[in-house]
């Protein structure tokens, strides 16, 4: 039985300064570091996420391990809280491999006033701070969902049928033989095509994806609609995931039973909507934009990690 760490002490001495630089990112700029519950009595509905559920004495129901502090920072957003940011560990389940380990941290934060254009400006700064010790980054390119699956897949991403989108993955040597949805088609070559290729020169957002995988994001207006997230990529990883945040409770419920009916469709596990959440949004949440980094890849990338695990105190194979 192997007792030790996962990761060397140098690389875990190289996360701890990287945590303290985040920080002083936030506190120079006047947001405030919270801590939410990590066990909740609901689940997120996003069909694309599975949780990981635990008994405690006293609840008949079970409780929920937390896959992002989002709702809980999102209910301190509506009770008057101000920009607020959290570093956290979180957990889903069927997520482990190279890049994936069930129990990870998030750096997650919201700031109010800002769109989504204006917060990647803000993810560009934190992630060219924190690698600065490591290597200089050239500025990051800014592409949309659109043009990146027509650029690297050679979909449209908004017109190419179902059957087009199953050839371009066995044009690009996929084989799925699950039942899939056009969503689902999409996240494949997204996933394992046009993601291993961005950002190899400098950092890349992709932004404006489709409006059904709006997820917590607004709207934009136009044709098609897109919606107002975007994710960042660097060294062909997806790192960060941010949104110009949904504030609309009605719209927000509705978007969650369509994830629910996804959900019974597929025959994935059903858990209880976060009611907390919807009241807060009911209430009324500021105008704000929101993301999620992956920190474990960040430090990762930095220090050129094979592997999630290497940058980890340790891994779930040694926990």
């Amino acid at each position: 039985m192997n007792w030790q760490p996962s990761a060397g002490l140098d690389a875990l001495k190289s996360r701890a300064a990287m945590l303290a630089a985040a920080r002083r990112f936030f506190a120079v700029r006047g947001v405030l570091e919270v801590d939410t519950p990590t066990l909740s009595a609901a689940a997120p509905s996003d069909p694309q996420i599975e949780s990981l559920a635990t008994r405690v004495a006293g609840f008949s129901a079970p409780l929920y391990l937390s896959t992002s502090p989002e709702y809980p920072m999102k209910r301190l957003l509506a009770a008057g809280s101000g920009d607020i940011y959290q570093i956290c560990k979180v957990f889903r389940d069927e997520e482990r491999g190279r890049w994936h380990n069930p129990e990870f941290t998030l750096l997650e934060w919201y700031r109010l006033g800002f769109d989504d254009a204006r917060l990647m400006s803000e993810v560009e700064a934190l992630v060219a701070e924190l690698l600065a010790p490591f290597r200089v980054l050239e500025p990051a390119e800014r592409v949309s969902y659109s043009a990146a699956l027509l650029r690297h897949a050679g979909v449209d991403a908004h017109r190419s049928s179902e059957a087009e989108l199953a050839a371009a993955a066995t044009r690009h040597g996929i084989t799925c033989a699950a039942e899939l949805d056009r969503d689902a088609r999409l996240d494949l070559l997204m996933g394992l095509v046009v993601g291993p290729k961005l950002g190899r020169e400098r950092p890349c957002f992709v932004h404006d994806y489709p409006a059904s995988q709006a997820a917590l994001a607004r709207l934009k207006p136009g044709v098609p609609a897109v919606a107002a997230r975007f994710e960042l990529y660097l060294d062909g990883l997806e790192l960060a995931n941010g949104f110009h945040e949904l504030a609309d409770s009605a719209e927000q419920r509705a978007r969650f039973t369509h994830d629910l009916q996804l959900r019974h469709a597929r025959g994935q596990a059903l858990a209880p909507l976060d009611e907390r959440f919807l009241a807060a949004l009911d209430a009324g949440m500021p105008e704000c934009a929101g993301v999620a980094l992956g920190f474990d890849r960040l430090v990762a990338v930095a220090l050129g990690a094979k592997r999630l695990t290497d940058v980890m105190a340790f891994g779930i194979e040694r926990a």
